[in-house]
This record gives structure tokens, C-alpha cells and sequence, in this order.
């Protein structure tokens, strides 16, 4: 009993050799790598799964440059577009890190609201409730902390004869030295009100924090022109900001996109309607459990040969 003992420890330890080799693993579209399911996550919004190591890296990195923003999920080309939830984040990041999350959350969260506003007052900045005023114009805002009243559009101290613009723009030093709107260097996104710098480069934004797309000549929404026919005419003509040539080769790259994925489609749809029987039956759970008890007793059997071989 006591000679046969390691052989049976030797079988065990290949046995369970033999089961982490099976063990499922997910492509993580993060760092293009097959990883192990136990090292991996999956969101709970969107079902997408990812490395966890990946996931961490991507939430740390959202926190610091999001400002607050919902974090999506990472893959671009997912359908549902699911946002990680407060439970995941912590998870994920840093007990600092999903503080400081929560708090440019809920600044964000008072300066995208119309009906809340931040007390000019340095030494106060508590967050006041904005009541709406007749016909949209400003209105007098008390704050319930520090009790100073302030407008609602430019956020000056309310006094007597107080006028107020309907829009009050950002101060800024290009403005106060007599240049025109379109010199202007930071502008608000004309979908979620975000302020956005640009220094240089074509006049096709993306807000970071909302994804969209708009001129920023006009802040015309540009999420549908992939072609950038809006700079061809208009008041925005030949103002995107590169050459000629380089609009007409990124039209180039469109269409042979376009045309490429066309014809794959072509292609391969007769190919996958041969071949549907075999995936499916590739799919098919009986045959895959069946093929893989096979592997098994296959490599039980290589590991016994050259036990009973030798004794």
C-alpha cells in the first residue's frame, strides 16, 4: 500500500494539471490577451468582461480625467454603453481615489443642474437651491449658509438695479482684449455645459465628458458627419483647420471602410450559412463536455503507461 501511494499522488497531481489546462478563459479587449475567468470581471450593466488588471488601470485613469463624469464601459464598440456602478468603483479603485470620484461627481452633478447653484463665496460654497424666474432672466438667490444674495446667471451680488445678460460667458483674457468669439480658447459644450480648452488642431471637438461631437465655430452637433461635409459650406467653410487633402484621404479611408466591410459581408454570408451546422454543433454543450472528458481520460491514460511500464 505504501509503494503505491506516490503513483496515486502523481495521478492526482497531473489530474489537476489536466483541469486548470481546461479552464475557461475570456479575450480581454484592454490588453488583447487570453486571460484565466477567475482573474477576470464582468460588468454588471453592459455583461462585457475584462481583465481585472485591466479594469483597474481604466478606472483609475477615468477618475483623474473624467472630472466627475458617468464611467462607461471600455469597450467602444459596446452596444448597451453600460456605466459601472458606485459598488464597482470601489472595487476597483482606491479608497482616496473613489473619494475624490464621488466628490467630482457631485460638483458636476450642481453645475449641470439648473435648479442648484454654488455660492460665490469662497469662505462658504455651500450649494443653493435656484428658483425659476418668469421668461427665463435671472433671479435673486439666497444662500442659507452665509445668507449673501447672488444672481442666478453670473453669480455677482444681487443689488439694486441689478442687470444681468441672458447668457453670461465665461471671463476671459482674449475676450477682455478685443477679439472675436471665434478666437476664443475655452468654450462650453453645447450638450452637457462642461467647459473645454482648445489650443490648437481642427475645429471637430469631442467632449470627454458627454462623447459629443459638435464645430467649435458654430457648436453645431457634428455626431452624424463622418464625411465633415458641415466645413464645405456655410459659415464654417474651409475652417476645420487641416488641408484640402488631408479632408479628402480621411473621406478615402470612409468609403474604403465602408466598401471593405461591404464586401466581407458578401463574402462571408454564403460561407457562414454553409458552416452554421458545424458551429452550432461546435456549440452544442453535450459534444463540447463530451469532448473534454475524452482529453481527460486520454491524459489519465498517458500518465499511467509509463507508471505501470516502469514497475
Amino acid at each position: 500500500m505504501a509503494g503505491r501511494s506516490p503513483t496515486v499522488n502523481q495521478e492526482a497531481g497531473h489530474s489537476s494539471a489536466a483541469d486548470s489546462e481546461l479552464e475557461p478563459e475570456v479575450f480581454c479587449k484592454l490588453c488583447l490577451s487570453q486571460q484565466p475567468t477567475a482573474a477576470s470581471r464582468e460588468l454588471q450593466s453592459c455583461r462585457c468582461m475584462f481583465c481585472t488588471a485591466c479594469l483597474q488601470q481604466y478606472v483609475q485613469l477615468a477618475i483623474m480625467e473624467g472630472g466627475g463624469a458617468p464611467i462607461t464601459c471600455p469597450d467602444m464598440a459596446c452596444q448597451k454603453s453600460g456605466v459601472l456602478l458606485d459598488s464597482e468603483i470601489s472595487s476597483l479603485a482606491a479608497a482616496e481615489q473613489v473619494e475624490l470620484y464621488q466628490r467630482l461627481k457631485f460638483e458636476r452633478g450642481v453645475k449641470l443642474d439648473p435648479s442648484k447653484a454654488w455660492c460665490p463665496v469662497l469662505e462658504c460654497q455651500a450649494v443653493c437651491s435656484v428658483q425659476p424666474s418668469t421668461e427665463g432672466q435671472p433671479g435673486a438667490v439666497a444662500c442659507p449658509t452665509c445668507q449673501t444674495v447672488f444672481c442666478s446667471g453670473c453669480r455677482g451680488l444681487w443689488q439694486d438695479g441689478h442687470a444681468c445678460p441672458e447668457q453670461q460667458p465665461m471671463i476671459l483674457s482674449s475676450l477682455s482684449n478685443g477679439s472675436s468669439d471665434a478666437d476664443v480658447s475655452i468654450k462650453q459644450c453645447p450638450m452637457c455645459g462642461i467647459y473645454i480648452e482648445r489650443n490648437q488642431g481642427c475645429a471637430q471637438m469631442l467632449c470627454k465628458s458627454c462623447k459629443h461631437t459638435f464645430c467649435w465655430y458654430c457648436l453645431e452637433n457634428l455626431d452624424g458627419d463622418i464625411f465633415l461635409r458641415h466645413y464645405d459650406k456655410g459659415p464654417c467653410k474651409n475652417k476645420l483647420g487641416h488641408s484640402r487633402a488631408s479632408v479628402m484621404w480621411n473621406r478615402t479611408q470612409v468609403v474604403g471602410i465602408l466598401v471593405g466591410v461591404s464586401i466581407i459581408v458578401l463574402v462571408t454570408s454564403p460561407l457562414l450559412l454553409l458552416a452554421s451546422p458545424c458551429i452550432l454543433c461546435c456549440m452544442c454543450k453535450p459534444c463540447s463536455s463530451k469532448k473534454k472528458k475524452k482529453k481527460k481520460q486520454q491524459k489519465k491514460k498517458d500518465v499511467s503507461q509509463p507508471d505501470r511500464s516502469t514497475s
